[in-house]
């Protein structure tokens, strides 16, 4: 099977390895780039909760000035073992999705026991911080990268895809789906 990956090299290269281990064909072109967004420094310490929406999120983000204790909620499993990969301790991860995020922070964040911090890109699928703030939570949104699309393809990899078009071609986010 030929399976084409569109995420940056550095998040797809697990995932390429495995397939190519299982007798795959695997294509990568990579259909966005992540640029940094420069954002206030926020006290950290005034948080007791962190809401990542990504990996990139957590990449972007100044890690050294955080306590590795302090309560993380993620989209999904891999934004939670990353988190965990730079000593996150307190992690909880989701489904991979928004909705089921924001039932996992109803369930196990009570709003009295503090503030909470949430990092995510420029573009949001959902509005995850009014959504909890109209649940009474206390909240902050930090926006820390944005995504870009990627126009700068090597034209032998266009010239191969053409040849032998993908059998599965796997996009993980509104703004690579738009970007392919």
């Amino acid at each position: 099977m030929h399976i084409l990956l569109t995420r940056p090299l550095e998040d797809s290269k697990n995932l390429l390895i495995k397939f190519k281990e299982l007798g795959h064909v695997v294509s990568h072109l990579p259909v966005i780039k992540i640029r940094k967004i420069e954002y206030k420094e926020p006290s950290f310490n005034d948080h007791s909760v962190i809401i990542f929406t990504s990996s990139n999120s957590i990449k972007n983000l100044s890690v050294d000035l955080i306590n590795k204790t302090i309560k993380c909620f993620c989209v999904g499993s891999a934004t939670e073992k990353f988190a965990r990969s730079l000593g996150f301790q307190n992690v909880i991860a989701a489904e991979g999705n928004v909705r089921a995020l924001k039932e996992l922070i109803l369930q196990n964040h009570d709003k009295k026991n503090g503030k909470i911090l949430y990092v995510s890109g420029e573009v949001i699928s959902s509005n995850l911080d009014k959504e909890l703030a109209n649940e009474g939570y206390e909240i902050s949104r930090i926006v820390n990268y944005a995504v870009d699309h990627n126009n700068e393809f090597q034209n032998d990899v266009i010239e191969e895809l053409k040849k032998n078009i993908p059998d599965i071609v796997y996009i993980y986010s509104q703004n690579s789906a738009k970007s392919f």
